[in-house]
Parts: C-alpha cells; sequence; structure tokens
C-alpha cells in the first residue's frame, strides 16, 4: 500500500462529509482529522498509555472508527510540541465527527460519549492496569502506586482536569476557620432537550447505578456516562470486595471512591466503621469517609454501598479541641469535641480493636438517643412503622501514626416549619445551595451549583449601579436573579449601588462564604452557643466519658 494517501482518495473522502460546518465550529480537514490521530497516538504513547509494541494497533483503531484506510501521510506531526492533555486532539475529532453526522448533535454529553469512546481504544485492559498498580506498590509502595493511578486516570481523560479547571474557588476565613468555597462547573449540563428524552427512556437496568463495577469500559447513554476510560483496583476491606477508584469530578487532591464489588445499599455499622479504619491501614496517606446512610442527611447515592476520600486537608481536620474525655472503658481512646459548626466527636489512639469498639458504643447510643430540649429525637411513627432518624457520618484519617476517627452528629427530622429537614439547610438558604449536606461539605468544602457562577457576577453588576438589571429582575419571578433579590437588597441596603466591581465581587465572595458556614451551622444538631454545647455535653456524659481536660 502507498504510504501516502492520494489526492484522489483525500477527495472522495472529503466528498462524504455531508453535514457540513457545524454551527459554531471551524471546518475540520481530514488530513487535520489525521494528524489529530497521529498527535493523540504519539501522546497515549508518552503517557504509557500504549506501549510502543502497541502503537500501530492503537492507531489503526483510531483509524478504523472514522472510517480511514490510511494514517497521516506528512512528517510534521509531531513538530508542534504536545499539549500536557489530550483534549486539544480529542475536540479536533470530535468536531470532525460532529461535521461527518458521526454524532447525532453537537451537545456536551454526545460529544463526551465519544470522547470516553476515542481514549478507550488507546487503552490498557483492565487487567493490565491493575497489575501495573500491584507492581508499582512492590517497588516503591502505595504512594507511588497511587500516584500512578491517578496520574493514568488524568491522561486517560478520565478526570477532566480542563473541566475541573474551570471551578470557582476561593477560601472563607470563619469563626471556625478557612472554609473552601467552590462554585461546580466540571460536571456538564444537559440541554433541555436531553433532559426531555431521558425522562422517556426506561429506568436503567444495567449498569444498576454509576458506581456499579459494570462501568468499567461501558459506552454510555443519553443518561448514563460513557465509562470506557474508567479503571478500578480490588481490595479486601472486612473479608469483603470492594474496589477503589477516582471521581471524574475531583472535588479535591485525588478524590477517590471506594465502593461495594455488588450493588448493595448502603448500611452504616460497626462493620462500616471498621473498613474505613481498616483502608487507612492500606492507605494511610489519605482519608476516608462515608456519607450518613439516612435521606435528607445522606448522599446523593444510597442504593450502592460507597466511600469517599483523597488527599486533602479539610477544614474540619484543623477545627482546634474545645473538651476532651477519658473513659475508663477505653483507656488507650481519647474523646474530643471540636469546634465546628457541625456537632463532631473525635476519638484518636493506637489501639485499632479498643477505638472500633468505643466508636461502635457512641454511635449505636446516638442511634436511640433523644433530647427534646434541642429538637433531637431519635425515632418517630408512620403508619405503625418506626422511623429512625439519628445517624452519623463518620471520617476515618491518620495522624502522626494514630487512628483519628470523627463521628458527625446527624439527624434528618422534619417538621412543618423545615419541611425539607431541620438540621439541613434552611429555605432562606436556597437561594445558595439547597442539595443536602453531604461528606465533603461536612468537611468544609462547599459545593455550590454552577448556575452561581453567571448569579453571582450579575448580582455584583446591581451592586455596581446596574438599575436596569435590578428592574429586569423585579419585573420577572423567572429570571434567575427573583430568587436573590431579598438577599441583594439587603447588600444595597448595607453597602450601596455605586461599588466598584472587584470589590462588589470580594463582598459576594466573603457573603456566600458566611452563607455556607451558616447552613453547615443549620445541619448541626448541637448548635454552637450555650444551650447546645451544654446538651451536647450530656449526650457525652450519658455515654460514661467524663472531662478530663482543664475546665
Amino acid at each position: 500500500m502507498s504510504e501516502q494517501m492520494s489526492e484522489q482518495s483525500k477527495q472522495a473522502r472529503e466528498q462524504e462529509i455531508t453535514g457540513g460546518t457545524v454551527a459554531g465550529l471551524d471546518s475540520i480537514t481530514t488530513d487535520e482529522a489525521l494528524r489529530a490521530i497521529e498527535r493523540l497516538t504519539a501522546f497515549a504513547l508518552r503517557e504509557r498509555l500504549l506501549e510502543a509494541s502497541d502503537s500501530d494497533f492503537g492507531r489503526n483503531r483510531l483509524l478504523e472508527q472514522f472510517g480511514f484506510d490510511e494514517p497521516y501521510a506528512a512528517d510534521d506531526a509531531l513538530e508542534e510540541e504536545l499539549p500536557v492533555g489530550p483534549q486539544p486532539m480529542l475536540d479536533t475529532l470530535i468536531d470532525y465527527a460532529a461535521q461527518i453526522g458521526m454524532i447525532p448533535e453537537n451537545t456536551d454529553t454526545q460529544r463526551d460519549l465519544l470522547d470516553a469512546k476515542l481514549m478507550g481504544l488507546l487503552l490498557a485492559r483492565p487487567s493490565e492496569v491493575v497489575r501495573d498498580f500491584r507492581e508499582a506498590e512492590a517497588e516503591g509502595g502505595i504512594t507511588a502506586a497511587t500516584d500512578r493511578f491517578y496520574k493514568w486516570c488524568i491522561d486517560s481523560n478520565y478526570i477532566r482536569m480542563d473541566r475541573v479547571a474551570k471551578n470557582v474557588l476561593w477560601v472563607h476565613e470563619s469563626e471556625f476557620g478557612p472554609i473552601e468555597i467552590t462554585i461546580n462547573l466540571s460536571k456538564p449540563e444537559k440541554t433541555p432537550e436531553e433532559i426531555a428524552q431521558a425522562r422517556l427512556l426506561p429506568p436503567p437496568v444495567y449498569p444498576k447505578c454509576q458506581l456499579c463495577r459494570e462501568n468499567v469500559g461501558y459506552a454510555g447513554r443519553i443518561n448514563h456516562p460513557a465509562r470506557q476510560n474508567l479503571r478500578v483496583i480490588p481490595l479486601e476491606l472486612n473479608d469483603e470486595p470492594w474496589l477503589f477508584q477516582y471521581s471524574p469530578y475531583v472535588y479535591y487532591n485525588e478524590h477517590c471512591i471506594v465502593l461495594h464489588r455488588d450493588h448493595v445499599p448502603m448500611k452504616l455499622t460497626k462493620d462500616t466503621l471498621r473498613r474505613l479504619l481498616q483502608f487507612t491501614d492500606r492507605f494511610p496517606h489519605y482519608f476516608l469517609g462515608s456519607n450518613a446512610d439516612l435521606p435528607i442527611v445522606g448522599g446523593s447515592i444510597l442504593t450502592h454501598d460507597h466511600f469517599q476520600g483523597g488527599k486533602h486537608t479539610f477544614a474540619i481536620e484543623r477545627a482546634v479541641t474545645e473538651a476532651v474525655f477519658g473513659s475508663g472503658k477505653y483507656p488507650s481512646v481519647a474523646l474530643k469535641i471540636v469546634r465546628w459548626p457541625m456537632s463532631v466527636l473525635r476519638l484518636s489512639g493506637d489501639n485499632q480493636a479498643e477505638l472500633l469498639e468505643a466508636a461502635d458504643e457512641i454511635y449505636e447510643t446516638w442511634k436511640i438517643y433523644s433530647d427534646e430540649s434541642v429538637n433531637v429525637i431519635a425515632s418517630s411513627e408512620k403508619d405503625g412503622e418506626r422511623i429512625r432518624h439519628n445517624t452519623v457520618t463518620p471520617i476515618v484519617r491518620r495522624r502522626d501514626g494514630a487512628y483519628e476517627l470523627d463521628l458527625v452528629l446527624r439527624n434528618n427530622r422534619t417538621d412543618a416549619e423545615y419541611p425539607e429537614g431541620i438540621f439541613h439547610p434552611h429555605r432562606e438558604m436556597h437561594h445558595i445551595k439547597r442539595e443536602n449536606i453531604g461528606l465533603i461539605e461536612v468537611m468544609g468544602l462547599a459545593i455550590l451549583p454552577g448556575r452561581l457562577k453567571d448569579e453571582l457576577e450579575q448580582i455584583s453588576r446591581i451592586l455596581s449601579g446596574d438599575a436596569q438589571l435590578l428592574a429586569a429582575a423585579e419585573k420577572d419571578n423567572a429570571h434567575p436573579l427573583a430568587q436573590h433579590l431579598p438577599w441583594a437588597r439587603e447588600l444595597m441596603a448595607e453597602h450601596g449601588s455605586s461599588m466598584d466591581i472587584e470589590a462588589a465581587q470580594e463582598l459576594l465572595r466573603r457573603e456566600v462564604g458566611a452563607k455556607f458556614t451558616e447552613i453547615l451551622g443549620h445541619a448541626g444538631v448541637y448548635k454552637t452557643d450555650a444551650s447546645g454545647r451544654q446538651a451536647f455535653f450530656r449526650f457525652v456524659e450519658s455515654l460514661g466519658w467524663s472531662r478530663s481536660d482543664a475546665q
């Protein structure tokens, strides 16, 4: 076969492009698409996604995907330095795919489905990735293994760092320490048409959820992400099969997920605490925590047992100690109340077995503990059935070689005043956040909706004198700023409406940080005022622990 694609065959290929130029995209020629394939293959080789002996195999799979018979003929594909990540080459190829009608619509959802498929053509089988992880661990230790695997997940475009980089992040200095605030822009938005189309689809049967192991290599669909570039590492916790992977959205450094091999619902038990502790034996450089197992105070996926961890120091870890308690029953364990807007009991010690027993006793006692003076009621009856309300959000880390286990006390009751949840973001905060306060936010990292980026920018314009924008919001209840109007009026009453735009933006960052700190206080069962602290101490003393620090 000729080393060069003939001019005739190139022209024939160009004539096959029936879709024409897609609105909003530059026209991509066949040569540009072929060059992108060559550069993407070279990228995969450079980052060890492909072995040298697999390069022709990988290139040919990409050529087949686009119906090309021959590779890029010119020798200038690598004259320009390869980028840090694969996205520029993928964007060229997906633009070309949209142009020739390979994807039905040029939406984020359809582009993502093809993105993962293209990268999957260049990646090692799951067993090979597992073997690479084991070899890296044997040669350099567990940190070397996770470093290598995390980089693999970025290079394979499973973790979309180009999108993560778009997240808005700042630190709010609160009375409890530095609270991290993020506006999440890393999850792609679906179009209204895609949302409507997804509603018409039958309930998913396979995979049963986005955590199931069957996601590895799955092509995806309009209501389920493609995961051809997902790989997982098997591990054993509590003599059970679990799997280790990274989150594609990495809300913080090396954000990992540990999931049960089978689709079993979350259930917080003594075994849960044991698994968390055992994980830090194997991964001492990572923390691991679990969402609570009840609605309102739990995570977004309660149907599949899983944990979240990673290499990040959250504000809760830096929280100062308010009081220290000791117990003759558990002499090697120290129990602390820390200064945090939510109600945290921190256990620490070198003896894992004893710490586990102490933590489990606290948890089991909390499940049935009530104190109506502070609205803590352990259970209620509905239709003749007892409904449990008390649970915990547990978090385990290693500190100076010892185990540290936080039990964050939770309650999911509702009432007429707070129908969404008594210990949940209250309605006056829903313009900022209405979703559950899960594990990550419990620890002091706000994950706020992407809509806030534009909405805060518009509020800053109002504070800088944009009366026309204010009038538009006041006239239309459907306006994106309508929900913010009471807050905006408060800010104008205090700061006026002629602020410098940068000063207005800084003010809004402080105000959002303060509101999120207040939201954490809403979720705290024991408030940080005197009556709340007295009630918190009563609970600890009911456990048989006595104050051991200076009072």
